[in-house]
């Protein structure tokens, strides 16, 4: 069993006996080949959610670009850099978080933004999407695994203290993600069953007291709106009644490219952005649809595939983190805008307009590589 972990951690190989290209230059090539396939795919199909403005493509094929820059740059550094600077980095991100609740931008009712001299606006909760796992993968992979009881409470803390700074954003769709994000560190760490039903059994147990004082008017609103969205039809209900009408119209090979009449005729808000796999439905019917969860169930598969391969528990923690993240991500957008998810205001990764979440994406998947390519020789 040894040796066959041995073999599993070394460089694929050229002719000449060498780690091959892909391994010098730090990319797994299959993962590689999905993500530029997604983004591909993203931009076909933004072009028509923006009603064939070029110029907003443009945009985002420039943000596509730097993001894989930024991905190919952090699979440069090996693993345990991340491991070394992790705790500085979530310390960092902490920090920023308290700044926003206290001179933080405020835009659309939301105070997310920090805007520091010299520096564009921006949101650090995105920081946090990848200084949670990093961190919670450093803490955890310090002790033998499966962790003791006072390990698992410390990493809860560890992950609930950010989750609840941008609560009191409010921002309920990121601070559920990260909490998914160093929750994942936990499981893959070793958790029993027994602790995972009664994390869920406490979870229930706070649903009452956070409905009466954790959550806002407009978020009651949300959740209202997905128990019965006839309920104010022309109002917060429009959205979800909408999307899922475009859906259905697509029915098995959708209407065609740009053809699509909730998205054209701006039937449907938000095309571009949370709700653009409607868009895709719509034209490109069931068929479509299929395809693209296809290519998003391909990326997980293989980012399960680097955690296995991972050289230790770090690496593992972190691959697996990221990838379930990602999971996550794909499954809550495609829930909400389906309707068996609340609207929680989660883009679809790497297809909806965006620039930050791009970003953050990538960096993660820049980690993946990263762990998939610094073995031991």
């Amino acid at each position: 069993m040894a040796i066959q972990e041995y073999v599993r951690s070394l460089p694929e190989l050229d002719l000449h006996g060498r780690p091959s290209l892909s391994y010098r230059l730090h990319v797994d090539l299959p993962l590689l080949f999905l993500l530029l396939l997604l983004c591909g795919a993203g931009l076909l199909i933004l072009f028509s959610a923006s009603g064939g403005d070029l110029n907003l493509v443009q945009k985002q094929g420039v943000r596509v670009a730097l993001a894989f820059f930024v991905m190919l740059v952090v699979a440069q550094f090996d693993p345990r850099t991340f491991q070394r600077w992790g705790p500085a980095l979530y310390l960092l991100g902490v920090g920023l978080l308290v700044a926003v609740l206290v001179v933080g931008k405020t835009g659309k009712g939301a105070q997310r933004w920090l805007d520091l001299p010299g520096l564009p606006a921006f949101q650090p909760s995105e920081i946090m999407k990848l200084a949670v796992p990093i961190a919670m993968a450093w803490y955890l992979s310090r002790y033998p695994l499966p962790p003791r009881y006072k390990h698992l409470f410390w990493g809860v803390v560890i992950t609930m203290i950010p989750t609840v700074l941008i609560v009191q954003q409010p921002d309920l769709g990121t601070s559920l993600l990260i909490a998914a994000s160093g929750l994942f560190v936990i499981y893959l760490a070793g958790m029993s069953w027994r602790l995972i039903v009664g994390f869920f059994v406490s979870g229930l147990m706070m649903i009452p007291p956070m409905w009466l004082f954790g959550m806002r008017e407009y978020q009651k609103q949300r959740v209202l709106t997905f128990l019965n969205p006839e309920s104010d039809p022309l109002g917060s209900g429009w959205n979800i009644i909408q999307s899922k009408t475009a859906i259905g119209a697509g029915g098995w090979e959708g209407k065609g490219f740009m053809q699509g009449t909730q998205s054209q005729l701006d039937f449907l808000p938000e095309s571009h952005t949370d709700f653009i796999i409607a868009v895709l439905a719509e034209e490109f019917g069931f068929v479509g649809a299929m395809v693209l969860i296809a290519l998003y169930l391909a990326i997980t598969l293989r980012g399960l595939i680097i955690t296995v391969r991972g050289r230790d528990s770090f690496g593992r923690l972190l691959a697996g983190s990221i990838t379930l993240t990602f999971f996550i991500y794909v499954f809550v957008n495609i829930g909400m805008v389906s309707g068996i998810l609340p609207v929680v205001g989660v883009p679809l990764p790497l297809v909806s307009w965006g620039g930050t979440s791009i970003l953050t994406l990538m960096a993660g998947f820049g980690l993946l590589m990263s762990v998939s390519t610094h073995q031991k020789i």
